[in-house]
């Protein structure tokens, strides 16, 4: 795997963002988790781990598959879920080692800066406005406005076009197995940065690049 990044091969960074951007993946957690408990479907943490990187309502249709509660629809377990992440994040969330920083180098550099998350668009505004860094983005995008979220690469593909640049010149920094398939079935190089809450998954090698932290990865560009 390289460890070198020259970032005069690329037009375009696109990001995701949970656990990108955002220490936000123990928070989905907390969300997810008080939630399904409260319809009385008693998951766990390590369950979690089977759905990370998907949209929400495809984490909570493959739970209902799964797990099946009574009373409540899946559609306002959806709802209460989101809502609680917004109170979360608008409360708690701080942009993870390096975000800042690399936002701004990019800047500087004349990328084009997208980000393309399979959180909805609420979410996106909410962690954008709480960050401060609305400013750094030319074009967001979230999966939900597509047919099919990650790892296909429709949210990517969508990105880059928006964007006016080649997918073949759009670099990826993603954090979970399903958003580097996407990325790299979009045909672009991927950046992981491991979220540090998953269990370590071998399969993550399947990216061009891996570093510990954004602010590693920014002293690695050339």
């Amino acid at each position: 795997m390289i460890d070198q990044l020259n970032i005069s091969d690329f037009e375009a960074v696109i990001f995701d963002m949970d656990g990108v951007l955002i220490d936000s993946e123990p928070v989905w957690k907390i969300a997810m988790g008080e939630v399904f408990h409260s319809v009385g479907c008693p998951l766990t943490v390590k369950d979690f781990q089977q759905t990370v990187g998907l949209r929400i309502d495809e984490v909570i249709n493959y739970w209902y598959k799964h797990s099946p509660w009574e009373g409540v629809s899946p559609e306002e377990v959806e709802q209460r879920i989101v809502d609680k992440m917004v109170e979360l994040i608008s409360s708690n969330g701080k942009p993870l080692v390096g975000v800042l920083e690399t936002l701004s180098f990019l800047k500087q550099k004349g990328l084009k800066i997208g980000l393309a998350t399979s959180s909805y668009s609420v979410l996106i505004n909410c962690v954008l406005e709480t960050l401060s860094i609305k400013q750094y983005f030319d074009f967001t995008h979230s999966a939900e406005h597509e047919a099919y979220g990650k790892p296909h690469p429709a949210v990517y593909l969508t990105t880059a076009e928006k964007l006016g640049v080649n997918p073949l010149k759009c670099l990826v920094i993603e954090d979970s197995i399903n958003g580097v398939i996407s990325g790299k079935a979009a045909r672009m190089k991927v950046v992981c940065i491991p979220e540090k809450t998953h269990y370590p998954n071998p399969k993550l090698i399947l990216a061009d690049f891996m570093f510990d932290t954004m602010k590693e990865m920014l002293t690695s560009i050339r």
